[in-house]
């Protein structure tokens, strides 16, 4: 099982799709789960169905129980992602949702902890959780009759329990302990970058020894791998891998961050009236070397900004009498972007309401240029 919390990496444009099937909203944090479930609920019942059978005479009523362990274990995952989301929370973080997949969850939260230590405890909070209810678990079944569905039931429960917590503490992102050791190397060294690289090659490691584990063990015991055991490794070394490098790349992204400024990111922009034809708009903006046509009322008033992709379907042939107007977005309080904005805060305004085109303006209103959403995330991005 993976899971853990997820800053988001940082995405100016584009909107958030539904990941699946809405659960509730405990503590009023959205809670999805996508059909990949039904994956491993559907091979833990037939897998663990089987090995209770031997330990309790049920029949077939024991692939029953067994897919109740299956429903404890992601009702574990989900008791454990909640805990990071409400600490996050407490610390004022935003959090999007929690989604359940098939290899565990993961809490999204919007931003990264502002310092290592509140990084530690909402990392740390999820397999602390986690193994609390497995040690009550485990009190509980020693209280129960063994060789029962109670005592079968509660067995589930603990090592459901056990398995999230314990596993979840290794220490290589996308899992809790790789944030773990995030948070230990950014307050040794100062810098959350650092502490995202080094944790992320720790999931890479991770990620290898997963895959070889059934190799190792095969070879320990003088045989070779079963299939099953040689494609679980291959498929949560590959999750792994897969989160590690994420988490890698996000890292980076993050780091350009603080780089980021309005003011050099706008492009330069003639104006005209509402009813000018495309075409006449297009050769002000050649003639004064703009990339960007904003549009006004009679006032001289910014009502819109003309967008790209609208003016090119426009053919040759209409484009001298089809005015800027109808190939042109709103101008909005929203779409308003002050020149002096940058870094951290130039983000957040822009993720508050992902546009295409912004307005770029200065104190007194006055029109700077337009800002494109592609051009932001192109130099979060590039290499």
């Amino acid at each position: 099982m993976t899971n853990g919390t997820d800053p988001a990496a940082p995405r100016p444009a584009g909107r958030s799709k539904r990941p699946g099937l809405p659960l509730g909203r405990p503590f009023g944090v959205p809670v999805y789960v996508t059909s990949s479930w039904w994956i491993v609920a559907v091979l833990i019942t037939l897998v663990y169905g089987g090995i209770v059978q031997t330990r309790l005479p049920l029949g077939p009523s024991a692939y029953l129980l067994a897919f109740v362990f299956a429903v404890l274990l992601y009702a574990s995952v989900l008791v454990h992602e909640l805990a990071h989301s409400v600490v996050a929370r407490m610390y004022g973080l935003p959090v999007r949702r929690i989604v359940l997949y098939v290899l565990g969850g993961v809490s999204e939260i919007e931003r990264e902890a502002q310092t290592p230590g509140r990084e530690f405890w909402i990392a740390f909070s999820g397999p602390a959780l986690s193994l609390l209810l497995a040690a009550g678990g485990f009190a509980l079944a020693s209280l129960a009759e063994p060789f029962s569905v109670t005592g079968e039931l509660l067995f589930q429960l603990w090592v459901a329990n056990l398995l999230v917590g314990v596993f979840n503490l290794l220490p290589g992102l996308p899992l809790d302990g790789g944030r773990l050791l995030r948070a230990g190397v950014w307050k040794v060294t100062g810098r959350a970058y650092t502490g995202s690289v080094v944790a992320a090659w720790g999931g890479r490691v991770l990620a290898l020894v997963v895959v070889a584990l059934p190799w190792l063990f095969a070879a320990s015991a003088g045989s070779t791998p079963g299939p099953w055991a040689v494609v679980w490794g291959v498929v949560l070394g590959g999750f792994m891998w897969m989160g590690a490098s994420e988490a890698l790349k996000n890292a980076r992204v993050r780091a350009r961050v603080p780089g980021l400024r309005a003011r050099d990111l706008v492009r330069r922009s003639v104006s005209v009236v509402s009813d000018t034809p495309l075409a006449e708009a297009e050769r002000r903006a050649e003639a004064a070397g703009a990339e960007a046509v904003v549009v006004t009322d009679s006032a001289g008033t910014p009502v819109s900004i003309v967008h790209p992709a609208a003016a090119r379907a426009i053919t040759e042939a209409r484009r001298s009498w089809v005015p800027v107007s109808s190939v042109a977005r709103a101008v909005t309080r929203e779409s308003l972007v002050p020149v002096g904005l940058e870094g951290e805060a130039l983000r957040e305004a822009l993720s508050r309401r992902p546009l295409p085109e912004y307005l770029v303006v200065e104190e007194d209103g006055g029109v700077v240029g337009v800002l494109r959403a592609m051009d932001v995330n192109a130099a979060m991005t590039r290499s």
